[in-house]
């Protein structure tokens, strides 16, 4: 098999726009752009969100304060 040549893409683009036409093609590529922000927005806040690990730590010492005051 052979690579389509351009005037292949080009009949099986104005099939596709025939068959679908403007409007539907249109508003896929938008549901398919709001998909891809809406993943790199949930990836963006899950490299801002503070590991476990951290916050153990911090809850741990205020912890460890508060029983040095009461030792003294």
């Amino acid at each position: 098999m052979h690579a389509p040549g351009i005037w292949g893409i080009i009949v099986v683009a104005i099939v596709v726009i025939l068959l679908f036409g403007r409007g539907k093609i249109a508003g896929l590529m938008g549901e398919v752009a709001s998909g891809i922000k809406s993943f790199q927005k949930g990836m963006r806040d899950e490299e801002t969100k503070p590991t476990p690990q951290i916050d153990a730590q911090a809850s741990a010492e205020p912890t460890r304060e508060t029983e040095k005051a009461k030792d003294a």
